[in-house]
């Protein structure tokens, strides 16, 4: 040092402190050992409590005594049983060490433990031992599910996840889309020109131009890109360009403010439906030449959903229309509109199958056609039977002699209690209603002439439904789903990585899904999420219609829609019937180009 003055003789440089430190530990070591021996083996490390001191205790080199850890307790000390068994080295423990470092699956060693015997009378090696460890352990897996992240290798070698390379259809609208995936999606972003041109024109002659088996490229890839513009548009009337039309219930924060020209116009607001009444006619011949695939109608209380013929299993033209109310209901009905409630008939029939799980009796050909009521019939049998009840309550009283001191209900009150059931349907799932065969045609008779389709007051006041379809009608406007890629990173356990995201947003119909997860499935490398975003009013659509005849086969259904202006592997998809019920799809997942999905 240059300035001695501040040197201190009692200093020592660390490593001479470590090197004194190992010195007294060798000095501590060899007084405990020649203690123990003192002792003998019966008194070697006894302690009354773990964290104690030990029993027949010796001084140290220095003449103290161990000190008791006052933060110890029996649980965190190496004599506990806990960490005895953690910290002894077992041959178990060695065999998950071994399994572990090697990445050996347990079922492939499994396959093996036949061949290993073990006796009771002879002493167990390290080998026997590993296949008796293995047979624990493969039980246990069997018994235990195991949940590991994605990125974490899988042990068992024999399990496989289930390939699927179609989903269900989903008939519910859809409001945005989010795709994530490793893959770029630079190919859906700044089309050119005469890709945009190509990709309207296949759309207005309904063609489909095939895509490669194999995309090296996906932004070289001129029938991708053009595949992508195509799938983006829909046909949609009225149009207002600075008003958004869908969705229409509970919509009226977007109105307010705007312009709504015909809310004090009575003459405009005649224009405007006899415009629309014009549309849905067409639309509706349309559909009945098979010309059209389905349409939307979406007001301000409701939404219909017309298919064709042989679409989601039926045997005829259907409409779905929901949620409703009774006084729609009974406008219905009075117009003569058959129609059924299909998932309180399913709720119907599963309590009448688990009421009668005993009786294995086969069903006549009079419980087959009761099975089918129509919803006004099984509401008189609900009457009845409330009437029953209230006979029963009235007959109990009779026998107690208090019937003179309990005041009866009068008409009004018991009319009431009728009109409950059907009153707490209103806007609920189980409100949806099914219109099948000729009934539609008077569905849209029905539709054109109700008043209380189109709002009186409030910012809707006036303007007609929305009607959405994917081909083109009289009277319809072009549209174009919006779409947008972002690339953005993402934290990991690793550090960050790149996701790639791709966004579409607007009516959102079935077949627009469905080409859009045909593109991605080569452009993607059979790899992305999908988060659907539904509208709730719509997710009941869903509900399951009667199924086809067996005279009436696939192939049929399929040459009849061939000229319904979607591709052939979509009209397939959309021909099956639907399994998801009242609920949607919320989310879809494709790995190695097969599907999984959450609803």
């Amino acid at each position: 040092m240059a300035d001695q003055s501040y040197y201190s003789p009692s200093f020592k440089k660390p490593c001479d402190v470590l090197r004194m430190r190992r010195r007294r530990a060798r000095s501590d070591a060899v007084n405990r050992s020649a203690a123990a021996a003192s002792r003998g083996p019966e008194g070697a490390d006894i302690r009354p409590f773990s964290p104690g001191p030990l029993l027949n205790t010796h001084t140290r080199a220095g003449g103290g005594v161990k000190r008791r850890n006052p933060f110890a307790n029996i649980d965190n000390t190496y004599n506990s049983p806990k960490k005895r068994n953690c910290t002894e080295n077992t041959p178990e423990s060695k065999l998950l060490f071994r399994a572990l470092c090697e990445g050996e699956s347990l079922g492939e060693r499994s396959a093996n433990r036949g061949n290993l015997h073990t006796k009771s009378e002879e002493p167990v090696s390290f080998s026997e031992d590993q296949s008796l460890f293995e047979e624990d352990v493969f039980e246990a897996e069997k018994a235990t599910p195991i949940l590991k992240s994605p990125g974490a290798p899988d042990l068992r070698s024999e399990t496989h996840p289930e390939v699927c390379g179609e989903y269900p259809a989903d008939w519910s609208l859809k409001t945005r889309v989010l795709v994530t995936s490793p893959q770029s999606f630079s190919w859906a972003e700044h089309l050119k020109a005469q890709e945009e041109a190509q990709g309207l024109s296949l759309h207005c002659r309904a063609e489909y131009s095939p895509l490669p088996q194999n995309i090296q490229d996906p932004r070289s890839c001129a029938e991708l890109r053009c595949g992508f513009q195509q799938c983006l548009q829909y046909w949609q009337h009225p149009s207002l360009p600075w008003l958004s039309l869908f969705p229409r219930i509970g919509a009226n924060r977007s109105f307010s403010g705007k312009s709504t020209p015909w809310a004090q116009d009575a003459a405009l607001q005649q224009s405007l439906m006899s415009e629309w009444s014009v549309s849905l006619t067409s639309l509706y011949s349309l559909l009945k030449a098979r010309l059209c695939p389905y349409f939307y109608l979406c007001s301000y209380q409701f939404t219909v959903l017309f298919r064709a013929a042989g679409l989601s299993g039926a045997k005829g033209i259907t409409a779905l229309l929901s949620p409703t109310t009774r006084g729609l209901r009974e406008a219905m009905k009075a117009e003569g509109i058959e129609f059924s409630l299909p998932l309180l008939e399913e709720k119907r029939k599963s309590k009448e199958n688990s009421s009668n799980v005993n009786d294995h009796s086969p069903l006549t050909e009079g419980d087959e056609q009761s099975s089918t009521l129509t919803s006004e019939y099984s509401d008189k049998e609900e009457e009845q039977e409330e009437e029953e009840d209230d006979d029963e309550c009235f007959s109990w009283l009779k026998e107690m002699g208090v019937q003179d001191k309990i005041k009866k209900p009068d008409a009004i009150s018991i009319k009431l209690r009728k009109e409950h059931n059907e009153v707490r349907l209103d806007h609920r799932p189980e409100s949806v209603v099914l219109v099948e065969g000729s009934n539609s045609f008077t569905l849209i008779n029905f539709l054109i002439n109700c008043r209380s389709l189109v709002a009186a007051a409030g910012p809707q006041a006036g303007l007609p439904p929305t009607l959405l379809a994917p081909t083109a009608f009289r009277g319809a406007t072009l549209h174009t789903l919006k779409a947008r890629s972002v690339n953005v990173k993402t934290q990991v356990r690793t550090g960050y990585q790149d996701v790639c995201s791709l966004e579409v947003t607007g009516p959102i119909m079935p077949h627009a899904l469905h080409t859009l997860t045909q593109l991605l499935r080569p452009a993607q490398k059979g790899g992305f999420s999908m988060a659907l975003y539904t509208h709730e009013a719509s997710a009941v659509l869903n509900v399951p219609v009667s199924k086809l005849s067996e005279s009436d086969g696939q192939s049929t259904v399929m040459e009849e829609l061939s000229r319904c202006g979607l591709q052939q592997n979509t009209v397939q998809q959309l021909t099956e019937a639907s399994t998801l019920g009242k609920s949607a799809l919320r989310h879809l997942d494709m790995r190695d180009y097969s599907y999984s999905w959450r609803s």
